[in-house]
């Protein structure tokens, strides 16, 4: 029966994943049908605008072109005027004195044919008819304005859509997810040396597998990349997965994208636990910071309220406590001189790491790991529950490493940033300067329960980075110096 139940309890698992699955390509399918019916619509107003803008052209040069003719025609017919008008006049003054020469023949009296003739003579000497050029000035030929459009009739023909690149292709091998670094590499089916450079894209998921149309986060786009790989650096790792996809372009149009591609990046994020904090500390996500108003001040506050009146606080009164009650309800507040504030994600198996770094002016915190069953008084690095590397610059400046109420000196210098490697399979603790990743101090122990980090700061802050892998340098180190370092078993003979 049980065994039954298993199967089908498994057959259930299988069919739910499986319609989870169609459910998200269903999504996928209208997504794309959507995007098929306003693509087209937008390339359609697209290819109106640029016929538009083809007629638009052609009307000009037509104008043009017609504008010319006429100046032409005109010229030619101003030139054509002059001559005649110039022509006839001549003409007319011809005629009047070939009529004038002609009476004058009949004239009898020889002085007077003698002055008629001598006017005659003068007036021929004189007359336009024989400075006149009878060659027209302009011809009638307009063969320099014709045209032929039988090359851009062609053009016009060959008219068609522009060459789209092909998709390129991501290569999962070529792909490396190291220190919180993601590099993406792709290649071209096909040789195309019309392509421009390429745009990479990526997003962030929970989710393994194709892309979800309806995953809660967006695209971010990387344009103008000129080379096939890229190197996304400095990344926060607070998803599981990431999408990649990428597109080539010339310098027309982008291409198809490419299949998308799901990268694996899994790391440690947690923040820190306001509901368990010590009063005297300013909690955030990933900021803790020295309150020294937040403690006993506000529980004499408390107090005083509570002992007026009939003892019972009004719902107002209540209110104005500084702090929520916890909501996560898993243990007491830490209290007394136990300025702890612990992580609230448990680690139970696996290699992690994380990133402290104090305020300046910090004269005294620790950081480290945590049983959750660290008393609210405990101190960390005092019990034999707590792991932790300790940093005091009050009246004397002292760096050192606790665990079980023992202390072992540390001969190094304080890093800006302290990095925090746990290993909890293996058993390994160990703290490095997060910039040099110079190892500074390993615990070798083994981890009977799950642990979470834990901090105290007293008079300052500490700023928390997590999402982080552990960095390819760490895990160097962590192979060569295993076991020459300082561990646990240093500090049974040490004194606080």
């Amino acid at each position: 029966m049980d065994s039954q139940k298993e199967a089908l309890q498994r057959i259930i698992s299988t069919l739910a994943n499986k319609n989870d699955e169609i459910q998200n390509f269903v999504d996928i399918l209208n997504h794309t049908l959507k995007g098929v019916q306003e693509n087209s619509s937008n390339i359609l107003s697209d290819l109106d605008e640029e016929f538009d803008s083809l007629y638009s052209i052609l009307d000009e040069v037509k104008e043009s072109m017609i504008n010319s003719i006429k100046q032409e025609q005109a010229h030619k017919s101003q030139e054509l005027q002059n001559q005649l008008s110039q022509c006839n006049n001549a003409l007319e003054n011809s005629e009047e004195l070939l009529e004038f020469a002609t009476r004058s023949l009949d004239i009898k009296e020889p002085e007077e044919f003698s002055k008629a003739s001598r006017q005659i003579k003068d007036r021929v000497t004189m007359a336009s008819a024989f400075r006149l050029s009878l060659k027209p000035k302009v011809s009638d030929n307009m063969t320099h304005l014709m045209v032929d459009f039988s090359q851009e009739r062609q053009m016009l023909q060959a008219l068609k859509f522009l060459p789209v690149p092909k998709a390129p292709e991501i290569d999962p091998v070529e792909c490396l997810v190291a220190d919180n670094s993601v590099t993406v590499a792709w290649r071209m089916l096909e040789e195309d040396n019309k392509i421009d450079h390429y745009v990479l894209e990526y997003r962030k998921t929970n989710f393994d597998g194709l892309p979800r149309v309806k995953d809660e986060r967006c695209w971010e786009i990387i344009d103008n990349i000129k080379g096939t790989e890229y190197t996304l650096s400095g990344l926060k790792f607070d998803s599981k997965y990431m999408n990649f996809r990428v597109r080539a372009c010339n310098k027309a149009v982008a291409g198809e994208y490419s299949d998308p591609v799901t990268l694996e990046t899994k790391a440690l994020n947690f923040s820190l636990d306001n509901s368990s904090s010590h009063l005297n500390l300013k909690v955030e996500d990933t900021c803790v910071e020295w309150d020294p108003t937040g403690g006993k001040g506000q529980e004499s506050k408390m107090k005083g309220k509570e002992n007026k009146g009939s003892g019972t606080p009004s719902p107002k009164r209540t209110s104005l406590s500084s702090r929520p009650p916890p909501v996560r309800g898993s243990r007491d507040r830490f209290t007394g001189e136990s300025y702890t504030v612990l992580g609230d994600t448990a680690i139970e198996s696996g290699q992690h790491y994380w990133e402290v770094k104090a305020q300046k002016d910090c004269k005294s915190y620790s950081v480290g790991v945590a049983y959750k069953t660290l008393g609210k008084f405990d101190q960390l690095g005092k019990t034999n529950t707590s792991w932790c590397v300790h940093v005091n610059n009050w009246l004397q400046n002292t760096f050192a490493a606790k665990h079980n109420n023992k202390v072992k000196a540390l001969d190094v210098t304080v890093p800006e940033k302290i990095g925090v490697f746990c290993d909890f399979d293996g058993g390994q603790l160990s703290f490095y300067d997060a910039n040099s990743k110079q190892l500074l101090y390993s615990f070798k122990t083994k981890f009977t329960q799950p642990v979470l980090p834990g901090f105290m700061v007293w008079c300052g802050g500490l700023s928390l980075s997590t999402g982080m892998q552990v960095p390819s340098a760490v895990r160097t180190l962590q192979k060569s110096e295993n076991g020459m370092t300082g561990s646990a078993s240093s500090l049974n003979n040490a004194t606080q």
